[in-house]
Protein backbone atom coordinates (compact mmCIF):
# COMPACT_ATOMS: atom_id res chain seq x y z
CA UNK A 1 0.00 0.00 0.00
CA UNK A 2 1.30 3.24 -1.11
CA UNK A 3 1.69 6.25 0.98
CA UNK A 4 -1.02 7.93 -1.46
CA UNK A 5 -3.21 4.80 -1.70
CA UNK A 6 -5.64 6.54 0.96
CA UNK A 7 -6.72 9.34 -1.14
CA UNK A 8 -10.21 9.02 -1.48
CA UNK A 9 -12.73 11.32 -3.79
CA UNK A 10 -12.44 14.18 -5.76
CA UNK A 11 -9.20 15.26 -4.01
CA UNK A 12 -7.31 14.63 -6.77
CA UNK A 13 -3.75 12.38 -5.98
CA UNK A 14 -0.39 14.26 -5.58
CA UNK A 15 2.18 13.51 -7.75
CA UNK A 16 5.27 12.49 -5.04
CA UNK A 17 8.10 13.80 -7.09
CA UNK A 18 6.10 17.31 -7.32
CA UNK A 19 5.05 17.37 -3.71
CA UNK A 20 8.83 15.70 -2.69
CA UNK A 21 9.74 19.45 -4.58
CA UNK A 22 7.70 21.97 -2.68
CA UNK A 23 8.40 20.46 0.47
CA UNK A 24 11.85 20.40 0.11
CA UNK A 25 13.54 22.76 2.95
CA UNK A 26 10.03 22.09 4.60
CA UNK A 27 9.62 19.30 6.24
CA UNK A 28 12.13 18.27 9.59
CA UNK A 29 14.31 15.11 9.87
CA UNK A 30 12.30 12.53 10.63
CA UNK A 31 9.13 14.08 9.67
CA UNK A 32 7.01 12.45 6.92
CA UNK A 33 3.61 12.50 4.58
CA UNK A 34 0.78 10.90 5.94
CA UNK A 35 -1.64 12.32 3.29
CA UNK A 36 -2.10 14.91 1.11
CA UNK A 37 -5.00 16.34 -0.78
CA UNK A 38 -4.71 18.15 -4.00
CA UNK A 39 -8.07 20.79 -4.02
CA UNK A 40 -7.98 22.50 -7.77
CA UNK A 41 -3.63 23.59 -7.48
CA UNK A 42 -3.93 24.19 -3.61
CA UNK A 43 -2.50 20.94 -1.82
CA UNK A 44 -3.14 19.47 1.92
CA UNK A 45 -0.39 17.99 3.58
CA UNK A 46 -0.90 15.39 6.94
CA UNK A 47 2.57 14.80 8.00
CA UNK A 48 2.90 13.16 11.12
CA UNK A 49 3.61 16.25 12.88
CA UNK A 50 1.91 18.52 11.39
CA UNK A 51 -0.53 19.99 8.49
CA UNK A 52 0.67 22.21 6.22
CA UNK A 53 -1.82 23.51 3.25
CA UNK A 54 0.11 24.84 0.12
CA UNK A 55 -1.82 27.53 -1.66
CA UNK A 56 -1.03 28.36 -4.56
CA UNK A 57 -1.41 31.74 -5.77
CA UNK A 58 -1.56 34.31 -9.00
CA UNK A 59 -1.83 32.95 -12.59
CA UNK A 60 1.96 31.96 -12.86
CA UNK A 61 1.58 30.09 -9.41
CA UNK A 62 4.88 31.39 -8.75
CA UNK A 63 4.23 33.08 -5.69
CA UNK A 64 3.46 30.39 -2.84
CA UNK A 65 2.18 30.49 0.74
CA UNK A 66 3.21 27.59 2.93
CA UNK A 67 0.93 27.66 6.64
CA UNK A 68 2.18 25.06 8.88
CA UNK A 69 0.03 24.31 11.96
CA UNK A 70 0.99 21.61 14.92
CA UNK A 71 -1.67 19.46 15.70
CA UNK A 72 -1.23 20.39 19.23
CA UNK A 73 -2.05 24.34 18.08
CA UNK A 74 -5.77 23.61 16.54
CA UNK A 75 -8.32 23.59 19.32
CA UNK A 76 -11.18 22.80 16.67
CA UNK A 77 -11.91 22.54 13.70
CA UNK A 78 -15.50 22.22 11.34
CA UNK A 79 -16.05 21.50 7.64
CA UNK A 80 -19.00 22.45 6.21
CA UNK A 81 -20.33 20.33 3.00
CA UNK A 82 -21.81 22.21 0.13
CA UNK A 83 -25.73 21.80 -0.84
CA UNK A 84 -28.16 22.04 -3.29
CA UNK A 85 -27.63 25.66 -3.63
CA UNK A 86 -24.42 26.33 -1.91
CA UNK A 87 -21.48 25.04 -4.16
CA UNK A 88 -18.45 25.34 -2.08
CA UNK A 89 -17.74 23.68 1.45
CA UNK A 90 -16.04 25.37 3.99
CA UNK A 91 -13.36 24.13 6.60
CA UNK A 92 -12.65 26.16 9.43
CA UNK A 93 -9.21 25.25 11.89
CA UNK A 94 -9.27 27.51 15.27
CA UNK A 95 -5.68 27.96 16.15
CA UNK A 96 -4.63 28.53 19.92
CA UNK A 97 -3.87 32.21 20.16
CA UNK A 98 -6.30 33.19 17.18
CA UNK A 99 -9.62 34.02 17.92
CA UNK A 100 -10.71 34.34 14.31
CA UNK A 101 -10.30 30.67 12.69
CA UNK A 102 -8.16 29.88 9.39
CA UNK A 103 -11.02 29.06 6.38
CA UNK A 104 -10.64 27.51 3.43
CA UNK A 105 -13.46 27.40 0.57
CA UNK A 106 -13.61 23.84 -1.29
CA UNK A 107 -14.91 23.48 -4.31
CA UNK A 108 -18.09 20.87 -4.30
CA UNK A 109 -17.00 17.42 -4.76
CA UNK A 110 -13.44 17.62 -2.56
CA UNK A 111 -13.54 15.01 -0.23
CA UNK A 112 -14.22 16.43 2.74
CA UNK A 113 -14.67 13.53 4.85
CA UNK A 114 -10.92 12.95 4.01
CA UNK A 115 -9.86 16.11 4.89
CA UNK A 116 -11.62 16.18 8.34
CA UNK A 117 -10.35 12.77 8.94
CA UNK A 118 -7.05 13.74 8.55
CA UNK A 119 -7.69 16.16 10.53
CA UNK A 120 -9.10 14.11 13.60
CA UNK A 121 -6.16 11.41 13.37
CA UNK A 122 -3.90 14.36 13.60
CA UNK A 123 -6.06 16.14 16.83
CA UNK A 124 -6.76 13.21 18.32
CA UNK A 125 -3.39 10.94 18.39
Amino acid sequence: MGLFDGLLGHGSAVDPADLAKRLDGVLIDGETVGLAFKVIRDIFVFTDKRMILIDVQGITGSKVDYTSVPYRAITSFSVETAGTFDLDSELKIWISGNAAPLTKTLKKGTDVRGIQRALATGVLR
